[in-house]
């Protein structure tokens, strides 16, 4: 595992991550921040959590979903995708999830963190 990547601003529509400018939401997952093709709450499907599912709870401990502006539950799908992979849902408005993030990162927790732009 490489050391997790704090989060140093966001807005815009992405993030600054490691000194770099990411356009776009994030998957940050086994500390490797990847682009996240998801623009809001109304496109999240159990898909565009597979990575995160095929790593599991044996590797995760939950999922921390930043929800773009507004905090906002994602479909019934997605929380039934994830519960059946034994993954914990933790969901709040972008914002909150970036402060939350960086914290637990720096106390390593094995967290996934899906960040929809804001």
């Amino acid at each position: 595992m490489r050391e997790a990547p704090a989060i140093d601003g966001y807005g815009g529509g992405g993030f600054w991550i490691g000194g770099e400018r990411i356009q776009g939401s994030v998957l940050i997952l086994d500390d490797v921040v990847c682009p996240w093709p998801v623009g809001g709450v109304h496109e999240l499907t159990p898909a565009a959590f597979d990575q995160v599912l095929a790593v599991g709870h044996r590797a995760v401990e939950f999922v921390l979903l930043g929800t773009g502006k507004e905090t906002a539950p994602p479909p019934k799908a997605v929380r039934a995708a994830l519960r059946e992979a034994g993954l914990g849902l933790e969901l709040m408005n972008t914002v909150e999830a970036v402060k939350l993030y960086n914290v637990l990162a720096q106390d390593g927790r094995r967290i996934a963190a899906a960040l929809i732009a804001v």
